[in-house]
């Protein structure tokens, strides 16, 4: 796992410099700290920050072809490689380590774009066609790893993380306000935005082309909850059951290839004890899980993970989180984030990455996606039963099906089902809409731009689209089952832009961390979108098909346990102290009134009803969060960005210079 960075001069840009590089990789070097590799020509400055995981010897990066035509960075892993090298080697071709950057590269020259098609990975890829002149850019199917890019001054600039476009010379960032339109909405902005004008990001699922006159992108990769489709043509749950296994256990073997150690997160649920078990089966010698505990017991599962990992007989570690630290490690969680975020979620997960680095451990396997793919949300059964009472909007019976989702709400527990039936009943019979399955959850989270200022609330009022529309869903998205299109929403709005950053990729690599996610190789995810509806939810009964694999491998404890949606406090965090903090300064008048995107009036009487004691609802805390993020934001990016201190002589940096010998520094 790794960081790319690089920038290609075509017009009287900005000219290939090792300085440049420098700078730019020094900004992401806690994405790979062990070695440095940059390529210069007289076009192309392409540059990598390394965190050596397979062949720790030889994988060092640029790489080339023999006839030097193709420079490759790349960020991730190819977990079937070494199905892939064998292939290339019975063809004649000569693969000299066992990297899998190298087999990436083998199949870029031998086939181009298409070897996307066969590769069961995560990345973010850069290859230079030193002989055409132009660029080639891709991300994995689902977004996994991130890629940002930028146009600025006659220069084509990109990298693995905003701060490394940021440290390129004279470019300066701006606020988008259609970014923070979609955040405030939704909890994340869509490819190709990103929070700031200047920079734009690369769709998960797709590849572009970049070179003089412009930059072509394609997808190549979708989401297709389609069971016409499904090469499992049957009916039976036994077989389905075991299918689902078999592709499970192939993943997280798959995944567990390393010449490091390889531990796994226990959050105490189905999903990461399914995933701990099948490590457990397959793991050699010592293995590890880490948890996260909280000092506060309205959010702490501490006694599921015990309980797990007792019956895993693993090496097991706990982190558990207080109010404060959450609040104290806040700042630099938003810095590596690069996001406004409407949770305190990636706080704790940060902290449980930096425990994991300091275990030794560079690569962890955690259970995201199940949710997304079996239909783990109670968004999912909102739609379901939303859909179910459109059918007979006059029903008093079927409303008071919502009594039975959102548990972790208390305030929404507490309402009688009339207020349910109101709330929930917005826009009931609209179901032929594409944000059916997410416009009550949209609507709820969009009251937090009440505290946008009247310039930001202007340019935001210009606005016509949601982000159903701006997710550039599948043709085909129209003719699917409610569920289905729930699902495919999630997943295009939510899984890479949210989930897999914030707390995923942002927090992990932030302490050298891979994650690895075995629901989410290519092959689960589609068997999950092409099983019937029913084996997925079945009524309201959650992850039926999985819940039925883990009947058979965990206590009934786990497997059978309702969801417990991971969360982490929020207002009691930020103000838990009496002293005065950076969130008192973030949030003053004076501070407010220097960015520009909130009223501090508003926000006045906001952190008023918190410092006096009063009820804080959901909205309320995540207006409160994104309040702080962004403000953090302002002044690390916008206000006054300070590019990190060069690579020096005391790093290992690989300088392949095409106008000059290579070198090593």
């Amino acid at each position: 796992m790794c960081g790319i960075v690089g920038y290609l001069n075509f017009r009287n840009g900005f000219a290939p410099s090792e300085d440049v590089m420098r700078a730019m990789l020094a900004a992401i070097r806690h994405r790979g700290p062990d070695q440095f590799g940059i390529y210069l020509d007289d076009f192309a400055a392409l540059g990598n920050a390394r965190l050596s995981i397979i062949d720790l010897d030889h994988g060092q990066q640029p790489m080339t072809t023999a006839d030097r035509r193709y420079w490759i960075v790349y960020n991730g892993e190819i977990f079937n490689h070494r199905e892939l090298r064998e292939e290339l080697e019975s063809n004649g071709i000569i693969v000299q380590t066992q990297c899998d950057t190298e087999i990436f590269l083998k199949l870029f020259e031998k086939e181009g774009p298409q070897c996307l098609h066969r590769l069961n990975g995560q990345f973010a890829v850069a290859v230079w066609d030193a002989r055409e002149k132009k660029l080639f850019l891709a991300r994995d199917r689902l977004g996994i790893r991130p890629l940002y890019y930028s146009f600025y001054d006659n220069t084509f600039v990109f990298g693995s993380e905003i701060k490394a476009i940021a440290s390129f010379p004279g470019l300066k960032l701006s606020w988008d306000a259609a970014a923070l339109d979609q955040i405030f909405t939704g909890w994340s902005c869509l490819a190709p935005l990103s929070p700031f004008s200047e920079i734009k990001q690369l769709r998960p699922g797709s590849y572009a082309w970049l070179h003089e006159n412009g930059i072509q992108e394609k997808v190549y990769w979708e989401p297709q909850f389609d069971i016409q489709d499904s090469e499992f043509k049957t009916d039976s749950e036994t077989d389905l059951i075991e299918a689902l296994h078999d592709l499970l256990l192939d993943s997280v073997q798959l995944r567990l290839q390393a010449d490091v150690p390889v531990g796994a997160y226990l959050s105490g649920g189905l999903d990461s004890s399914l995933i701990a078990s099948l490590v457990k089966e397959n793991a050699k010698g010592r293995f590890d899980t880490f948890s996260i505990a909280f000092s506060d017991t309205n959010f702490d599962e501490s006694e599921h993970q015990r309980r797990m990992a007792s019956l895993l007989d693993t090496e097991h570690q706990v982190i558990t989180v207080t109010h404060e630290e959450i609040r104290d490690i806040f700042p630099e969680v938003v810095w590596h984030c690069e996001n406004p975020i409407l949770r305190t979620a990636p706080a704790p997960m940060f902290l449980l990455s930096r425990l994991v680095n300091r275990s030794h451990y560079k690569v962890v396997l955690t259970g995201e996606g199940a949710d997304e793919f079996f239909a783990g949300y109670d968004i999912f059964k909102e739609a379901k039963i939303r859909a179910f009472w459109a059918k007979e909007p006059e029903s008093e019976r079927r409303p008071k099906l919502l009594q039975r989702i959102y548990p972790d709400l208390q305030n929404l527990a507490r309402l009688g089902p009339k207020y349910l039936a109101n709330f929930f009943g917005h826009g009931l019979t609209d179901t032929a809409i594409d944000s059916y399955s997410h416009s009550i959850r949209w609507m709820n989270t969009r009251r937090a731009k009440r505290f946008f200022s009247r310039e930001l609330s202007e340019a935001v009022e210009k606005r016509s689209a949601d982000l159903a529309s701006e997710a550039e869903l599948p043709a085909a998205f129209k003719h699917w089952d409610i569920l289905s299109k729930a699902q495919c929403l999630e997943i295009s709005t939510f899984l890479s832009s949210y989930l897999l950053s914030s707390q995923g990729d942002r927090v992990g690599m932030g302490n050298s961390v891979e994650g690895r996610y075995p629901f989410l190789d290519y092959r689960v995810s589609e068997f999950c979108s092409k099983l019937p509806a029913k084996f997925r939810m079945r009524g309201l009964r959650d992850k039926y098909l999985l819940r039925k694999l883990g009947k058979e491998i965990l206590p009934k404890d786990i497997w059978d346990r309702p969801k417990k949606p991971y969360r982490a406090p929020i207002h009691r965090s930020f103000f838990s102290s009496e002293r005065e903090t950076y969130v008192d300064h973030i949030l003053s008048e004076g501070s407010l009134e220097k960015s520009g995107l909130f009223n501090p009036k508003a926000v006045s009487m906001l952190t008023g009803k918190i410092k006096r004691g009063l009820p804080v609802g959901e909205i309320d805390d995540m207006a409160l969060t994104g309040l702080i993020s962004t403000q953090l934001l302002h002044e690390q990016y916008v206000d006054g960005f300070t590019a990190p201190e060069p690579l020096g002589a005391k790093d290992d940096v690989l300088i392949c210079d095409s106008r000059r010998k290579v070198s090593q520094n």
